[in-house]
């Protein structure tokens, strides 16, 4: 089963949803988190939704790379 080529695929896609899961959600609660501690609402969440953005645009970015990659070789 984890020689087959197809799991590999598509354990590579879930692991790049987790990635932009984790990517956005993590920024943003922390924001949230800090906002309730040092009571600076809305601003450190604000903050920490562009950061996510800011690392799903990179995230993005990389993926789309990867795929130029992949069709330039074949």
């Amino acid at each position: 089963m984890l020689q087959d080529p197809d799991f590999k695929k598509y354990a590579e896609y879930l692991g790049l949803g987790a990635e932009i899961a984790v990517a956005l959600c993590v920024p943003i609660f922390l924001g949230y988190w800090l906002d309730l501690r040092w009571d600076t609402s809305p601003w450190l969440l604000l903050a920490g939704i562009l950061l996510g953005i800011g690392i799903l645009i990179g995230i993005f970015a990389r993926v789309i790379k990867n795929v130029s990659n992949l069709n330039k070789r074949k």
